[in-house]
């Protein structure tokens, strides 16, 4: 009987992971209608409040005729995106359905803003990739010529190992809702993804301005018969698999009373970023190799006897150990990797270019140390998805390099495990974000 309950708190536990926060972006070219989508998203599921509404009704720079409402203006709150018609940073929404909560991500479209849409998208589970029908050019043979953007945030999407991308072709009023049209892009990115290893595809036909297909079905997309798309946000898996992969947990702080009681207690305190623990557990200490033995897991509610990914929680150990922040606790059985070489993908957010002579400061978890980076692989040509030799990383550039750290990062491939396979440079002297990187493990 006991074992019955058990798998089904198993079975309860993965639908719980599965129907919970959604996070999701939106990304694409310039103009495509993100915002406007997010605006229908918000105002068709009743995510606004009137006040919102009649701001936004009486705004000074609409982009829509009459007294249509311009949605857009819910998420583009700078002014100067207000005044260009243009997304500048990326907005964060919250709504919910009855079935799910959500965050959104409102990415911008311009080249110039790529960084942006990297800070966005780290976090995210799904991508909504608009591609305008009317700036689509459809050749003789049927053939559908994808813009730069929509290929630029794919293979953002693809380096980033975002679950799902929801491939959302946008305005299908401006061609009468033609079926022939939205099934020629539709090959042609299925054809790109393909190239580029892209999986977890989901096409769909819309109308942001005109709501149609959003929230409810429009009669003429007809002869559509998959779901709308909040239906789609609605049904997607979000369970983790880093529920499943090796215990990791970074050192936040380390927790001591003040010093007048009986008992030292000692606590190791941050979020387990994958796999589970449970007491009695032995784990190892990284870089430094000590084994250690779970005693406790604490949090406000009490004790737990496990704790899994996404559980901020307190540990106490068995042993007197020699433990600070920055230290990695992980399996006994399947410990990180501890590097001081390695490689990794790198999107570069700083307007100065890559200095190979300059040291810079790298955050991993919890961890900051001194990192220089001794080379570049190559450069990846987003139109052709080649990588290409090159000596020169600029603003918004994707490149493979080559790191050196100070002292050794406990840290997993991004391809296996993308809490502990991540990263980011700081500038030492600015002490800036110059890029964003992903650990490639051979």
């Amino acid at each position: 009987m006991n074992a019955v309950v058990d798998k089904n708190k198993l079975h309860n536990d993965a639908q719980s992971l599965e129907r919970g926060m959604l996070r999701f972006i939106t990304a694409g070219s310039v103009d495509d209608g993100k915002s406007t989508l997010i605006g229908r998203l918000l105002f068709d599921s009743k995510g606004i409040f009137a006040d919102q509404l009649d701001a936004i009704s009486r705004a000074r720079h609409k982009r829509t005729v009459g007294d249509m409402v311009d949605l857009s203006l819910l998420t583009d709150g700078l002014e100067a995106e207000r005044e260009q018609g243009i997304t500048i940073d990326v907005a964060y929404r919250y709504f919910a359905t009855p079935k799910r909560k959500f965050i959104i991500a409102d990415a911008p479209g311009h080249e110039q803003y790529t960084r942006n849409m990297v800070t966005g998208a780290s976090t995210a589970d799904a991508v909504i990739i608009l591609i305008d029908v009317s700036k689509v050019t459809i050749s003789a043979d049927g053939q559908a010529e994808l813009l730069i953007q929509t290929k630029r945030h794919s293979t953002i999407a693809k380096l980033l190992q975002i679950q799902h991308v929801i491939v959302a072709v946008n305005k299908m009023d401006l061609i009468n809702y033609d079926q022939t049209i939205y099934n020629q892009i539709v090959a042609s990115y299925q054809k790109f993804a393909e190239q580029l290893g892209l999986k977890g595809i989901h096409p769909i036909p819309l109308s942001a301005l005109a709501g149609d297909n959003v929230v409810t079905r429009g009669e003429k997309l007809s002869w559509y018969q998959g779901p709308t798309l909040i239906e789609l946000l609605e049904s997607l898996s979000v369970y983790d698999d880093e529920h499943k992969a090796a215990f990791r947990f970074p050192v936040q702080l380390v927790a001591r009373h003040n010093g007048h009681e009986a008992n030292d207690f000692r606590g190791y305190m941050g979020r387990v970023e994958a796999g589970t623990v449970h007491k009695g557990d032995v784990l190892t200490v990284q870089p430094s190799g000590q084994r250690a033995t779970v005693k406790d897991i604490l949090t406000l509610d009490g004790s737990l006897d496990s704790a899994s990914a996404g559980k901020s929680i307190t540990l106490l150990l068995e042993e007197y150990l020699d433990i600070s922040r920055g230290d990695m606790l992980a399996s006994a059985e399947a410990p990180a990797s501890l590097l001081k070489n390695f490689s990794a993908d790198v999107c570069w957010l700083s307007e100065e270019p890559l200095d190979l002579g300059r040291k810079y400061w790298l955050k991993h978890t919890t961890r900051q140390v001194a990192a220089k980076v001794t080379g570049i692989d190559s450069l990846l040509n987003i139109n052709t998805q080649q990588a290409e030799a090159g000596t020169e990383l600029k603003l918004n550039g994707i490149a493979r390099i080559q790191l050196t750290v100070q002292q050794p990062l406990a840290a997993d491939s991004y391809d296996a495990m993308r809490s502990t396979g991540s990263f980011i440079l700081i500038d030492e002297i600015s002490h800036q974000t110059v890029a964003a990187g992903m650990i490639r493990l051979a």
